[in-house]
């Protein structure tokens, strides 16, 4: 493909991403996700979030970045790979204070693929969510 598909590929996947499945992120905070309401919505890095109330979204709005998962909620292990996966919102770790989150079903689970090399595969998932959000 071209590179002008292959972008148009990236911005349409952003464009339309519904972070986490609908989970309030501010909620993996406390330990346990649980499903947000499209009326408390927030918009990040142009992925659509989900909260559970009125102070949850205000608690994201006033620190987005604090908040949302890393990567824009796409699977962690798959953007090391330059890859979006959608994710499983029970697969997650917290990692010095960053919510990452893992897909996990028919070609397995990439947490314990993360938590095995993530000294190798942060900096790649990092470089190439730089390369997304730039274009």
């Amino acid at each position: 493909t071209s590179d002008s598909s292959k972008k148009s590929d990236v911005m349409a996947k952003r464009q339309a991403h519904l972070a986490l499945r609908g989970y309030d992120p501010v909620s993996y905070r406390d330990g346990t996700p649980k499903p947000g309401d499209p009326a408390f919505s927030s918009n990040y890095e142009d992925s659509t979030y989900y909260m559970t109330s009125k102070e949850a979204k205000d608690t994201f709005d006033s620190d987005p970045a604090k908040y949302a998962p890393q990567y824009g909620g796409w699977c962690a292990f798959a953007m090391s790979e330059g890859a979006f996966f959608d994710v499983d919102p029970f697969r997650y770790k917290i990692d010095n204070g960053k919510l990452y989150v893992f897909y996990r079903g028919f070609g397995g689970d990439t947490l314990a693929k993360w938590d095995a090399d993530t000294p190798t595969l942060e900096p790649k998932a990092d470089t190439n969510w730089a390369k997304v959000l730039a274009a």
